[in-house]
């Protein structure tokens, strides 16, 4: 959106003197400040948008892969040799089974139950913490966009009125142009702002799916360590296909 805004000022900015360069250059240092920030606000959250889709399908993928193959394995060793390397699921079966190791060392008596899910729980924690971050910059993006570009339109105003009111000219053409171009700053910050907004609910809604799916997953880890692997998840089987009826031989029986 703040794209075809540049590209709209650009393109028509020798016909109108009122339009986006007109009020760089007539704006001063500020105008362009706020401008260059508005440009790396946006740069930025479309870079956050994009990556964080890459990883929130990556972990998605991962996903299905784990109900499709996962629980048919005889181990969860083996199980994990069958994830990626680095994933966000191998990486809780290997605290789990790193969590089981550790509890046989301790000192002081630690029930294993315990021991295993406060060690899942925080491997649960630093995955969403990964995947939670750069969010607060688009909501601090969303929440300060607006405001940015409306204090660069009230310089642009306060800089229109001055100069109006130094040559003596209040007509409605000596007024109009000066303070629409001190809004083009506000419409920016606004086209800066909403795709912020939208990218941070939905990366937020995702980011719950994907949580929700971890959680059960540590769950079912957790009772399968805590089983020695006699609970775990039913694996759905494909429903076999029905056999075909047996060809006709062709022959018939003589009559009587």
């Amino acid at each position: 959106m703040l794209t075809t805004i540049l590209a709209a000022g650009a393109a028509h900015g020798g016909e109108n003197p009122y339009g986006l360069m007109a009020a760089l250059e007539q704006g001063g240092i500020i105008a362009q400040t706020v401008f260059g920030i508005l440009v790396l606000m946006s740069v930025v959250s479309f870079y956050i948008m994009f990556t964080k889709l890459f990883e929130q399908q990556k972990i998605i993928n991962q996903a299905k892969r784990v109900r499709s193959s996962f629980w048919s394995t005889t181990s969860l060793r083996e199980g994990a040799a069958k994830l990626e390397k680095n994933s966000a699921y191998r990486q809780i079966v290997d605290d789990g089974l790193a969590a089981q190791e550790q509890h046989s060392r301790l000192t002081d008596p630690v029930e294993a139950h315990d021991w295993l899910h406060g060690s899942l729980a925080r491997s649960e924690a630093a995955i969403n913490s990964k995947l939670a971050g750069g969010l607060a910059f688009l909501a601090t993006v969303g929440a300060t966009a607006p405001f940015i570009g409306l204090f660069g339109t009230v310089i642009g105003i306060y800089r229109a009125l001055i100069k109006i009111g130094a040559a003596g000219q209040a007509s409605i053409d000596a007024v109009a142009g000066p303070v629409g171009e001190a809004l083009i700053m506000t419409a920016l910050g606004l086209a800066v702002a909403v795709p912020a907004v939208l990218a941070y609910n939905w990366l937020q809604r995702r980011n719950k799916g994907i949580s929700e799916d971890l959680s059960a997953f540590s769950n079912d880890v957790l009772g399968f360590l805590a089983s020695n692997g006699a609970v775990k998840p039913a694996v759905a089987t494909r429903p076999a296909a029905p056999a075909k009826p047996a060809p006709a031989t062709g022959t018939t029986a003589p009559k009587a």
